[in-house]
């Protein structure tokens, strides 16, 4: 099977998943933390720490650290409960956090769309290569730059 079939969570349902999924890897879901959470998860697009903290910040009416958010996303990316889109240094929720697998991001050039694929075909194929070369746990993220369908009607 070329795609990797899962429950895509939304709204109320990704927080609660996102929570489980935290406390399931030892950690603890802490009120800053679930704010952080739920201003990624409000994001439209990828989302760097900076627009984070200032989501956290203008929820709470009181100015949040842009360092003490990128100390809680790289959790999140540790714990499966966000991507960190390398090439835009920026950040979106898991949609499922309750799933490891690898990652396809598809970025728009124009206007910053990123859309979420699974092809297992190809990340098993990296991971293959990888482990000839040697690796061990190697989980891939894979970032194609290009324009989306509504940008490259234009």
């Amino acid at each position: 099977m070329a795609g990797h079939h899962h429950h895509e969570h939304s709204g109320t349902n990704l927080v609660d998943a996102a929570r489980e999924a935290l406390l399931a890897s030892g950690e603890q879901w802490t009120e800053m933390r679930a704010d952080v959470f739920a201003a990624l998860a409000g994001q439209d697009r990828p989302a760097s720490a900076y627009d984070v903290a200032e989501a956290v910040s203008r929820g709470r009416g009181k100015r949040v650290a842009a360092n003490s958010v990128y100390r809680i996303l790289d959790l999140f990316v540790r714990a499966n409960l966000a991507r960190r889109i390398e090439s835009a240094n920026a950040y979106v929720a898991n949609s499922h956090p309750g799933c490891r697998h690898d990652c396809i991001f598809l970025i728009c050039d124009s206007c910053g769309k990123t859309v979420h694929i699974d092809d297992d075909r190809l990340t098993g194929a990296l991971v293959g290569a990888a482990r000839e070369a040697g690796f061990a746990d190697v989980r891939p993220v894979v970032e194609l730059r290009g324009h989306c369908a509504d940008c490259s009607d234009d």
